[in-house]
């Protein structure tokens, strides 16, 4: 692997032009292919296997003229204090409203609540629903204010009007800013790393253009694959991340080759022989990790996934190839200027030598090397203080409570939320989560009535409207309201008992009864995601640990990376449990009620964390097994890996935590509480559990760290990622002006 790369690096530095004209190429190719391509599919939310998505796809080919797709809002007026919606004056005000809503742009109907009976029982609150022809995402910014416009008119007239539903905008989705904030805190690191704004650029262009590529790619494919326009948005974040990332220890990798005395060509190679060996296993377990979401079986995911793996891939080929044809251009320039001096002019005289080394001798050692002697002289005060620190940090974990966004959990100043809770409090909490209930047989209506009688008796259910039977006659509806809210543990169970009682009346009646309804969807979509944990996990731990095996030909590194990823993970989650779910600094992180955590969170962050921590694992370790495999003891080998690895991937994790805090100022509460966990995972992961416990424990396992069974050793292919075979290629020649010794001081860490 080694001998492979460092032949690439060799070449695409010696053929930057080339190189550089055919990755321009591909970006333009796949920018007209984008630009041509059909208009990418609607997003569709799908759960196959799941009795909402059964009943789901039954109402659509049933009942046709429900629209089951089509978007809906649905208007909470209530009458100013002291009148009722019955008066003449005040009633006159809501069939206005009615007959607004009616004519807004894209609504196929808008119901009177004087006809349908959606008048509370005190008089004073009603609802109306506006039910659109396109689905929620479909909905134009026209019909969008023209609904806003028939709420406004509404409100002018003394009505209380506030509006719910998927056909409302949302406010407080992502703008932009967080990215922006996230690249600008980039290059600043950068800058500070390299102390050269070249060497600093380099990352920031090639992360950027394996992005472009990607997101081009992914909309240039989208009507062919059903790629929607939100399956880019993972692929989007994490290319970036790893982009950088992988750019950065190249680059890192090649100014220390060159400031060893290498020459240019030859230092490149040999970076992307080694740095680049380490870059393309450490590609390999992120894209493992989200290739691996398709078990869950939710299309969506599988999508999102695939696509932020191809990306990946994209930045791999770009960091190996790309980056040191950049490096040819620029081969000294991305030095600190202080340094660049040594590489041109005359060569130093002896007295200018002695000088060079007497000042390389002063100099301290770099921070990497400072905190690697003090973790391996106390590595079991360390790992203590650590295990510990993260383990207290986790317990809140133990409470975790899963949902998905709704309306209840909105901001108190949203029309949404008060929509919803005007809703509660006139015609109960159910009243926001309410459930239908299919029944398919012969006599559906017959069915569907006896079925509705038996569900109106059981504990926990406030009301069962009739069933609605469609033309045919074969399938009935009818709507079940709940006494508990959409997202209370109650309605939960309420849902389960109902659809085991449904089983034995369909037995009975000889008809097929399915429970849905977006509670219901919500409910499922949950217990999916429970389900495909245990099989996500073994999956990407195991295959990622194999992966471990064959780079660092040992058990026990790869069986520690896991563990101390689980154990960041566990801490990570106990944190976001703390904020968002027990409401612990709200007003720091501008969270307005407290609330269960996002369904998708756990799951999501477990691929995304995990990717970018064996990254760091492999980067910072690699070099550790480098300078072991070339004779060094393992307390040394420890230590030379900080020096050289510690200052590079620090850099690489603040540039991670800062891009994903960023969106934590962002208005949305679900996206604060991505950013924040995201955030706080790599922060735990990469300055607890990689620069604190991965060397203590190294220090504590000596060589027993690197411990493989013989017979196993002589199964493995040698990967050769820490570049042993280059070791013994023959030095190409050294320019007189780079033999001064005084680079020891200046070697990048």
């Amino acid at each position: 692997m080694a001998t492979f790369l460092y032949k690439v690096g060799r070449l695409a530095f010696r053929r930057r032009g080339l190189v550089s004209l055919l990755w321009l190429a591909v970006l333009v190719g796949v920018g007209f292919a984008a630009s041509t391509a059909p208009p990418p599919p609607t997003d569709t939310f799908s759960m196959p296997g799941t009795e909402s998505q059964k009943a789901f796809d039954l109402l659509k080919e049933k009942f046709p003229a429900m629209s089951v797709d089509g978007a809906t809002a649905r208007v909470v007026v209530r009458a100013p204090a002291g009148a009722k919606l019955s008066e003449p004056a005040e009633k006159t005000k809501v069939e206005n409203l009615v007959g607004a809503l009616a004519e807004a742009p894209d609504v196929v109907s808008a119901s009177d609540p004087f006809k349908t009976g959606a008048l509370s029982q005190d008089g004073t609150t009603a609802y109306a629903v506006a039910t659109y022809k396109v689905s929620a995402l479909k909905v134009s910014d026209e019909a969008h204010k023209g609904l806003d416009q028939a709420l406004a008119d509404a409100r002018t007239t003394g009505l209380v009007v506030e509006a719910g539903g998927d056909a409302v905008k949302v406010g407080g989705a992502p703008g932009g800013g967080a990215e922006g904030i996230g690249i600008l805190v980039s290059a600043i690191v950068l800058v500070l790393t390299f102390g050269s704004m070249i060497a600093a650029g380099m990352p920031l262009l090639t992360a950027i253009m394996g992005v472009a590529i990607g997101g081009a790619a992914i909309t240039a494919l989208g009507s062919t694959l059903g790629l929607s326009s939100t399956t880019s948005t993972l692929a989007l974040m994490i290319g970036l991340a790893v982009g950088i990332d992988y750019a950065l220890f190249i680059v890192s990798r090649y100014r220390s080759e060159l400031a060893e005395g290498r020459e240019r060509q030859d230092a490149a190679g040999r970076a992307v022989g080694t740095a680049g060996s380490a870059v393309v296993f450490a590609g390999l377990t992120v894209i493992v990790a989200l290739a691996g979401l398709s078990v869950v079986n939710i299309p969506m995911l599988t999508k999102m996934g695939l696509a932020a793996a191809g990306t990946v891939a994209v930045s791999v080929l770009i960091a190996i190839t790309l980056v040191p044809a950049l490096l040819g251009f620029a081969p000294i320039k991305v030095m600190p200027r202080r340094e660049r001096k040594r590489f041109y002019g005359k060569p130093l005289t002896e007295r200018q030598q002695r000088k060079a080394d007497k000042r390389a001798a002063r100099r301290k050692p770099n921070l990497g090397t400072r905190w690697a002697t003090f973790v391996v002289r106390r590595p079991l005060a360390v790992l203590l203080l650590g295990v510990v620190g993260l383990g207290v940090v986790a317990v809140p974990a133990a409470g975790l409570q899963l949902g998905l966004p709704g309306e209840g959990t909105m901001a108190p100043d949203t029309t949404q939320r008060k929509a919803y809770d005007m809703l509660s409090e006139s015609f109960g909490a159910g009243f926001n989560g309410p459930l239908m209930v299919t029944v398919q047989a012969e006599d559906a209506a017959t069915a569907a009535a006896t079925v509705g009688k038996e569900l109106g008796k059981v504990e926990g259910v406030a009301a069962v409207t009739p069933a609605t039977p469609n033309d045919k006659g074969d399938t009935a509806v009818l709507t079940l309201v709940p006494k508990t809210g959409p997202a209370e543990p109650e309605t939960e169970e309420l849902v389960g008992k109902i659809r085991g009682i449904a089983g034995g009346l369909g037995a009975d009646n000889g008809a097929e009864i399915l429970v849905t309804g977006q509670t219901a969807l919500f409910i499922d979509f949950s217990r999916t995601l429970d389900d495909a944990m245990l099989p996500y996990l073994g999956l990407v731990v195991g295959l990622a640990f194999v992966l471990l095996v064959l780079v660092f030909r040992s058990l026990l590194v790869p069986l520690k990376a896991a563990l101390g990823f689980l154990l960041s993970v566990s801490a990570a989650l106990g944190a976001v449990v703390a904020v968002f779910q027990w409401g612990w600094l709200t007003d720091l992180f501008g969270i307005d009620q407290p609330g269960p955590i996002m369904s998708t969170l756990p799951i999501f962050m477990i691929g995304v964390v995990f990717g970018l921590a064996m990254d760091y694992e492999v980067f910072l370790v690699t070099r550790m097994r480098e300078a072991y495999v070339h004779g060094a003891q393992p307390d040394e080998a420890v230590i030379t890996g900080f020096r050289y690895g510690g200052r590079v991937v620090g850099a690489a994790a603040i540039i991670m935590v800062s891009v994903f805090s960023g969106f934590i100022m962002e208005v949305n509460v679900f996206v604060k509480m991505v950013g924040f966990s995201l955030a706080i995972a790599v922060l735990f992961d990469a300055f607890v559990v990689r620069m604190a416990l991965v060397p203590a424990l190294f220090a504590l396992l000596g060589r027993s760290a690197w411990w493989l069974p013989r017979w196993l050793d002589r199964l493995l292919p040698n990967m050769d990622v820490e570049g042993e075979k280059l070791s013994r290629t023959p030095v190409a020649p050294v320019l007189p002006t780079q033999r001064s010794r005084e680079h020891e001081a200046h070697i990048p860490g």
